[in-house]
């Protein structure tokens, strides 16, 4: 075990599978203490299983580590206001706050039901709010604090996934502004591109993935059609990659970034520009409409691909 993260105190939800158990257990090899919050709630949100946190806690004190479960439900603010108080209790501070947990709801926009939308945007969006609202006090108190939100490249737009999108695009925008708030009291704030053959991936149908790769998308996260099929040893897929890079983001030299969003899929790290103006029109006066029309095509979009190809025309239009 290595001693990077030695006395710090670390909260991980989404941490009983996938990238979150992955990053649970790295942390505790680093010397963390670590709180493995997880509902353990089936994909379709149903259940409310023990089971998985539990198991991951058992293993990190099979390594020698240090570690309680929590089976909140990070939607909830309640919830994650007892989980909070109760790493306070149990270990006296809260320095590392990762928000993992996730859910799926796949539906093209026109068939999406309101409750698919929200239920989205409570976990990813509303529970970084959540997270983030009840651990910054003890962390401002303490001058000290690593946040890491796991967002995903789907929030740059993923065709089915507009609830998803607009959450996870929205944690990007929420770390940024967070890391202005907070990183005078010592606080970094980023958001995370994960990757991964898990569950959630696993769940994407193969009629909706090859319509995204017909339209040049590449899969969600990266996940296999076939996770069956998959080679035998470590593959740049396994969710456990994304552990080192996340864990060294929340070590005193990690507090060097801040307010980025850093992608830790496969056997590297990334770091993502900014978002930036890459093309300007102008003129000194007021446009007109007629002189946009000619305007923009020409110059303002030359050269950029309309990602909705257009539609074919029926057959006998």
């Amino acid at each position: 075990m290595g001693n990077r993260l030695e006395g710090r105190v670390a909260v991980l939800t989404g941490s009983g599978r996938g990238i979150g158990r992955g990053v649970a257990l790295q942390m505790a090899e680093e010397g963390a203490k670590v709180v493995v919050a997880d509902f353990g709630g089936n994909l379709d949100g149903s259940g409310n299983d023990a089971g998985p946190a539990d198991s991951v806690v058992k293993e990190i004190r099979a390594m020698g580590g240090t570690a309680i479960a929590h089976y909140g439900d990070v939607s909830k603010f309640a919830d994650v206001q007892d989980l909070v108080n109760t790493t306070l209790k149990e270990f006296g501070r809260l320095d590392i706050m990762c928000h993992v947990a996730g859910i799926l709801r796949d539906r093209m926009v026109f068939n999406m039901a309101e409750e698919e939308w929200d239920a989205v945007l409570a976990v990813h969006l509303r529970g970084a709010y959540n997270c983030v609202r009840n651990a910054v006090e003890p962390m401002i108190k303490q001058r000290y604090g690593r946040i890491l939100i796991f967002s995903s490249g789907s929030g740059l737009g993923s065709t089915g996934q507009a609830n998803y999108s607009a959450a996870k695009e929205g944690d990007v925008g929420f770390a940024r502004a967070l890391a202005r708030e907070l990183g005078p009291f010592g606080i970094t704030v980023n958001a995370i591109y994960p990757g991964g053959n898990t569950r959630m991936t696993q769940s994407i149908p193969d009629a909706a993935n090859q319509i995204r790769a017909a339209a040049g998308i590449l899969r969600v996260g990266g996940g296999m059609t076939n996770p069956t099929a998959a080679p035998e040893g470590p593959t740049p897929r396994d969710p456990e990659n994304n552990a080192p890079p996340v864990t060294w983001l929340c070590t005193e030299a990690g507090g060097a970034v801040n307010g980025q969003v850093i992608g830790t899929s496969g056997w590297q790290a990334s770091r993502y520009s900014q978002r930036h103006v890459i093309r300007s029109i102008h003129q000194p006066r007021f446009w007109t409409v007629a002189e946009l029309a000619k305007a923009v095509p020409e110059q303002l979009l030359a050269g950029i691909p309309n990602p909705a190809p257009k539609l074919q025309p029926k057959e006998g239009a």
